[in-house]
């Protein structure tokens, strides 16, 4: 039976016509240059096993010292209590405090909430980027002469 499927055969209902497999014939011009496989110029054999990569795998370098030597680099100069006697982690943490009170209801675009969260994180951003910078270029001989 499963020869039968790959010859013409009849098709009832269409007079006694034999039905052939169709060909796909490839149309050509003069016009039409001939198809090439364009080659991936970000494959280069032999870079990467084979892989083109614009970064090393581990361009990061995650560290956990930096981690932990930005936080306590961080919280140790914002718990100096230098605005009107508290300090800056005091006075954003205290303002969590205030905003859990009242918990379903969000913070209001005027409460100090705002600024303490903005000035505490990118205080704290900063002192990571510039821990990372400092740890991974000093332990990677970046800054000798």
């Amino acid at each position: 039976m499963a020869a039968t499927f790959g010859t013409p055969s009849t098709v009832i209902g269409l007079g006694g016509s034999s039905v052939s497999p169709i060909k796909a014939k490839a149309l050509s011009s003069s016009f039409l240059k001939p198809t090439l496989r364009a080659k991936n110029p970000l494959k280069v054999a032999g870079a990467s096993g084979g892989r083109f990569t614009c970064f090393e795998r581990n361009w990061l370098r995650r560290d956990l010292n930096v981690v932990g030597f930005g936080l306590v680099g961080w919280l140790a100069p914002s718990s100096i209590p230098a605005i009107n006697g508290k300090s800056l982690t005091g006075l954003f943490f205290e303002s969590i405090g205030t905003e859990l009170a009242h918990f379903p209801t969000p913070p209001a675009l005027t409460s100090q909430f705002w600024l303490w969260l903005i000035t505490w994180h990118l205080g704290l951003f900063i002192c990571l980027t510039f821990g990372q910078i400092g740890f991974k270029g000093r332990t990677e001989d970046y800054f000798k002469k």
